[in-house]
């Protein structure tokens, strides 16, 4: 499928505040290695977690980080989820790197990408599929198999030559790969993954889809496959504003992320109000773990839009 800017619509106010943070992130650059370090980090176990968990791995995030990084098996768990999260997390760092060296997104990046989270689980990591398909619970039958090599060439065409907004481009790069669906398996992690390469490239932190939204996430993309990549970008747009707060709260302090019942003893306004104002998309906040998280800076913005 091929768009131009003018077929994908971004609600206006997010994308507006994409902007203004992107801009105050980009004024801290070079941002300070350890911490950046250290954030990395923290994203890479969140990501692991929750990409696995979208496709249906039992491991919790504290049983994610125990695999991670003390090595644990964890006991009444199959030993498939935890070579996921020991793959996905390898992965993560590969694609680190890649946006270090300056690798735009390619089938060898890609396939490689595939057979590191694939390692163990599939024998054709990092292959094209060889055969036909179909997707469970999905309306839409992916192209047949001997469709792929030209389909993936394509691709990587028109994510050369579209000119879209860089968050639009990222909805087409995730949802492109997962309709194509070269690979017997894993297509949607390595998506998640290829879409954060190309916006870590383009400046912008890499985000996180959440288990919490896996059926919007269905949702938006089934749209997608109607030639509608408005819903699905606008989802991928509200998660890159929740990676750009969550960046610039380890950078700035008045950006720091705090909980909202911390936040309600700043303001006028109770903490299950500005829950609600937070679930509305009117106080900027993150939702992490099921606890809503905001900032000062985000409740000063709150209360000055109202006057």
């Amino acid at each position: 499928m091929k768009y131009a800017d003018t077929d994908i619509h971004i609600d206006e106010l997010l994308l507006k505040k994409i902007k203004e943070k992107k801009k105050r992130l980009d004024t801290l650059r070079p941002l300070p290695k350890e911490a950046l370090k250290k954030l990395l980090e923290d994203i890479r176990l969140r990501h692991t977690y929750h990409s696995d968990a979208i496709e249906g791995n039992t491991l919790t995030l504290q049983e994610t980080k125990l695999v991670l990084e003390e090595g644990v098996t964890i006991g009444g768990k199959p030993l498939k989820d935890h070579l996921e999260a020991k793959n996905d997390a390898e992965a993560f760092d590969l694609m680190v790197k890649l946006v270090y060296a300056k690798k735009p997104v390619s089938p060898d990046n890609i396939q490689e990408i595939h057979e590191i989270v694939t390692k163990g689980i599939l024998r054709e990591s990092g292959k094209y599929r060889t055969e036909n398909v179909r997707i469970t619970g999905s309306k839409t039958t992916p192209p047949s198999y001997t469709k792929i090599v030209k389909l993936m060439e394509e691709y990587i065409s028109n994510i050369k030559e579209l000119k879209l907004h860089p968050i639009k481009k990222a909805a087409f790069i995730h949802h492109e790969l997962v309709r194509i669906h070269p690979f017997h398996d894993g297509n949607g992690r390595v998506s998640r993954l290829i879409t954060n390469l190309y916006l870590m490239k383009e400046g912008y932190p890499p985000i996180i889809l959440k288990k919490e939204d896996r059926r919007k996430y269905y949702r938006v993309l089934q749209r997608a496959d109607n030639g509608d990549l408005s819903a699905f970008t606008n989802f991928i747009a509200k998660a890159v504003h929740e990676a750009l707060m969550y960046y610039l709260s380890s950078f700035v302090d008045d950006e720091r992320l705090i909980s909202l019942k911390e936040i309600a003893d700043f303001s006028p306004y109770s903490q299950e109000y500005l829950s609600l104002r937070a679930r509305q998309g009117k106080l900027d906040a993150v939702k992490l773990e099921n606890m809503w998280y905001s900032s000062k800076h985000a409740l000063k913005e709150y209360l000055k839009n109202l006057r």
